[in-house]
């Protein structure tokens, strides 16, 4: 029998004792979901929280896994995006029926194209609101078949960018910033001397924060 747990495949870290929320992680284009498992001792090294982190569901070139296709940066394909997001908010509906953990003790995050899938499935207007948002390296999509629902409560939210990303460049981090601050989100974001990668020092920060956020 199948359940929408198996929409993504999936590695998980289990809390040292019962778990007082969750972490999950999706990772950026073409890798997969071994490259952001590291992060989550280094973000909870107190082992509170429950760790997982998805592969994304396409193979495509040049290898690795994808949450979608890249026609240009900002505008995920939409037919791509749309199957996503479905799918992933169907494994997040059952990840949590499966765990217990509710979507507000649920934080989001991911790098490249996963930050750009935490705040699809984070900022969602048919999802719940997770506890908070990490968006490293990416942006706020547009979709044709997406929006934003900046209406609602939002839940907190952390940027990170490298000022030298030739990849997905800094203007999307700022842009990202300064709509969800206009929309009255508590928003903490660092910028880095650094090109398409994640500062070390802003990991550590984000600790701190992941702690605040579900405390």
């Amino acid at each position: 029998m199948t359940s929408a747990l198996d929409n993504f495949r999936y590695e998980v870290r289990e809390a040292a004792g019962e778990a007082e929320g969750m972490l999950v992680l999706f990772h950026g284009r073409a890798t997969d979901e071994h490259d952001l498992k590291p992060f989550l001792d280094v973000l909870d090294p107190e082992r509170r929280l429950l760790g997982v982190t998805p592969r994304g569901p396409l193979a495509l070139p040049p290898g690795g896994a994808h949450w979608y296709v890249v026609p240009r940066v900002g505008h995920p394909d939409p037919d791509t995006f749309t199957a996503t997001y479905e799918a992933g908010a169907q494994w997040l509906d059952a990840l949590a029926a499966e765990t217990g953990v509710a979507p507000d003790r649920t934080v989001l995050g991911g790098f490249s194209q996963g930050s750009v899938m935490s705040y699809a499935w984070g900022l969602g207007p048919d999802r719940p609101r997770p506890a908070g948002i990490v968006a490293l390296s990416g942006f706020v999509p547009t979709v044709p078949t997406w929006s934003p629902d900046l209406e609602r409560p939002l839940p907190r939210i952390a940027i990170g960018h490298g000022t030298h990303d030739p990849v997905i460049g800094v203007e999307f981090g700022r842009a990202a910033r300064e709509t969800l601050e206009g929309a009255g989100a508590d928003v903490l974001y660092r910028e880095y001397p650094l090109p398409h990668t994640v500062d070390p020092g802003y990991l550590n920060e984000l600790a701190t924060w992941l702690r605040e956020t579900l405390d």
